[in-house]
């Protein structure tokens, strides 16, 4: 069985380092051809402007880009500048009534601000979980 064993081993040894030789075409350690090297110096062609098309020659009349307020322009990027209000928005608009006043936002959480403590029941009450009790029912005047 040793014989056997050693002669298994030989053959496989025989086999792997058959993958090993040497030659210019082929084999594990031969040299890769298609690298690239670092050390060739090649012509590129030269660097061209290609010519832009979205450009139009300007308006007479039409206020300059570079003369706009960079924030001002910010803002209409981000909000969407102005745009006409359609007729939908305006009656939207009017059902809601007059427009809150300036600086309303940072007023309502002021020290000043008067709040009212309905107490605990009413907390009790939002915070109570849904129930399908007829009696648990809720309803808004209409």
């Amino acid at each position: 069985m040793n014989k056997r064993n050693l002669a298994a081993a030989c053959t496989l040894a025989l086999l792997a380092l058959a993958g090993c030789r040497s030659s210019e075409s082929s084999g594990v350690f031969a040299a890769r051809k298609g690298v690239p090297n670092e050390f060739a110096v090649g012509r590129a062609a030269p660097l061209t402007v290609p010519p832009d098309f979205a450009m139009v020659p300007p308006k007479p009349g039409q206020p300059r880009p570079q003369d706009a307020d960079s924030s001002q322009q910010a803002l209409d990027v981000l909000f969407g500048g102005r745009r006409p209000v359609s007729q939908g928005e305006q009656a939207l608009l009017q059902s809601a009534g007059p427009a809150a006043p300036a600086g309303v936002r940072s007023q309502a959480g002021s020290n000043n601000t008067t709040v009212v403590d309905k107490g605990a029941a009413t907390r009790d009450i939002i915070n109570a979980p849904a129930s399908s009790n007829p009696q648990a029912n809720a309803t808004t005047p209409q």
